[in-house]
């Protein structure tokens, strides 16, 4: 193994997938090394959904390669699923279980030990400590936001992928979860590969961005080092541009 790889949390080379006539993921490179916070983005369509779905394993690619905390993805996925998660507030756990049952079930499917001392400190540090006994069904979509953030940090992964970690959330609880993400990355030295709308956020929590349209890399470089290519003020000004299917040779708009 070289040290780049060595220095690797995930490696995608090439990566694609195809659905008959349609490519939804083209070729797709890029890399995130240990400890970095990685940004994915890309408007509806753009091929995030499907690639993290390859990451997890969820989906086969149709070519490429994958490689996790130094495994083949494709080949040997069991070897490191149990040290990523992932958080989705569009991915419901069972609404008949409480939130402790919900968590219990899957500190249980990751064999994380004392697993009843695990879900009490997660309760404790994303405050769920007032619902853990309700059923998870009857909870505000925000407060459901909260117990998917749980279930993924449940075995503390060393790489932890986020799908819009802060949708529903509001502005305070938001800016809560992106510092405890801060200091979780810090005192863990996980890596998160985040897909997310909220510029701001992304501005905040990514050293590197790659940026999607039509299932390929259009762009990458960190915020700063974007907004400056395309001489703009904000990343979400970026966004849009890329969107749009300008570049970073365009002469912005007045």
């Amino acid at each position: 193994m070289s040290a780049d790889q060595a220095s690797s949390a995930l490696s995608v080379v090439n990566l694609t997938k195809v659905y008959g006539t349609d490519i939804a993921v083209d070729r797709l490179t890029f890399d995130v090394r240990r400890g970095q916070t990685l940004a994915l983005l890309g408007g509806n369509g753009a091929g995030k959904t499907t690639t993290l779905s390859m990451l997890l394993g969820l989906l086969t690619p149709t070519s490429g390669s994958i490689e996790v905390l130094g495994e083949d993805m494709i080949r040997h996925r069991f070897r490191v699923l149990g040290r990523m998660n992932f958080s989705s507030p569009y991915v419901d756990v069972p609404h008949r279980l409480t939130v402790r049952q919900n968590l219990l079930v899957y500190a249980r499917l990751y064999s994380v030990p004392h697993p009843h001392r695990r879900v009490a400190e997660l309760a404790e540090d994303l405050d769920l400590v007032a619902f853990l006994d309700r059923a998870t069904g009857s909870l505000s979509a925000g407060q459901r936001t909260r117990v998917a953030l749980a279930k993924a940090l449940v075995n503390r992964p060393d790489l932890l992928l986020l799908d819009e970690p802060t949708a529903s959330l509001d502005p305070d609880t938001g800016d809560w979860v992106r510092s405890y993400l801060e200091t979780y990355r810090a005192a863990t030295g996980a890596t998160i590969l985040l897909a997310s709308h909220n510029m701001g956020e992304v501005e905040r929590l990514a050293d590197d961005v790659v940026m999607l349209r039509r299932g390929r890399l259009v762009d990458r470089g960190t915020p700063a080092d974007l907004i400056a290519r395309y001489g703009r003020t904000s990343l979400e000004e970026v966004f849009l541009d890329i969107a749009r299917a300008k570049d970073a040779s365009t002469d912005p708009a007045p």
